[in-house]
């Protein structure tokens, strides 16, 4: 059983900077792909950013220019960090990855953390 397990969620200001992280735990295990997702009051869980297990990168238009999403594959930790956060930003945002288990890949999800923007 492979566990993620987010952490950084909080209260911020408009303008203002965050940096959520999210490492995944347990043994035996690989992971392929990671990404971000976050899911707002009233809205659709979407996507905010993913990243390949080579470093490649892909964000939402409406993060573009403000967010980066990183991993450190050594560590099983996959990083956002978010300037220039705006209200809309409010969410509670997932981790999301690839988990390898033998035979097959696991889609898997962490708890959550929430983020609110404060205008």
């Amino acid at each position: 059983q492979v566990q993620l397990v987010e952490s950084g969620g909080g209260l911020v200001q408009a303008g203002g900077s965050l940096r959520l992280s999210c490492a995944a735990s347990g043994s035996g295990f690989s992971i392929n792909y990671m990404g971000w997702y976050r899911q707002a009051l009233g809205k659709q869980r979407e996507l905010v950013a993913t990243i390949t297990s080579g470093g490649r990168s892909n964000y939402a238009d409406s993060v573009k220019g403000r967010f980066t999403i990183s991993r450190d594959n050594a560590k099983n930790t996959l990083y956002l960090q978010m300037n220039s956060l705006k209200p809309e930003d409010t969410a509670v945002y997932y981790c999301n990855a690839g988990v390898y288990n033998s035979y097959r890949l696991d889609d898997t999800w962490g708890q959550g953390t929430q983020v609110t923007v404060s205008s």
